[in-house]
């Protein structure tokens, strides 16, 4: 079972969707550091996609330094340093970019989505944009 889930969209290399999908969940916590990465053989039958291109995604991963392999326990995935702020934000840039395309489309302005997507941050625990600054000591420190 591959521990992490790839939207397959027309457009964009298959490679570069895999590898997507596997460094957001590396990077979100999802898959943690030492948890065991699919081996080739097993993204390729799991993802219905070519052995060749399932290996060129483990290969760049490694390469990369995200996975490392392990005699006689497999590829895994590494420590990984703690993400910098642009590369959480680049995570979602494709949703981010859709849903301010639908804003628009529908109307909708700017503060009212902001409002949307504080209040939805809030149900699922998270603090307002002033806790968020708080967190990182101040607005704009990390």
């Amino acid at each position: 079972m591959i521990p992490f889930r790839v939207d397959f969209r027309p457009g964009i290399s298959l490679y570069e969707q895999v590898v997507y999908a596997a460094k957001k969940a590396m990077i979100s916590g999802q898959i943690r550091p030492g948890d065991p990465f699919p081996s080739v053989r097993v993204l390729s039958k799991e993802l219905k996609i070519n052995p060749n291109t399932a290996h060129k995604v483990v290969t760049h991963l490694m390469t990369a330094g995200m996975l490392e392999s392990r005699p006689g326990i497999g590829t895994v995935v590494t420590v990984l340093p703690e993400a910098r702020k642009i590369e959480r934000t680049q995570l979602l840039g494709h949703e981010i970019e859709q849903l301010a395309v639908d804003a628009k489309k529908l109307g909708i302005p700017l503060n009212d989505v902001v409002a949307s997507l504080t209040d939805h941050w809030k149900k699922l625990g998270g603090g307002g944009i002033r806790g968020q600054e708080a967190e990182r000591g101040g607005p704009g420190k990390r």
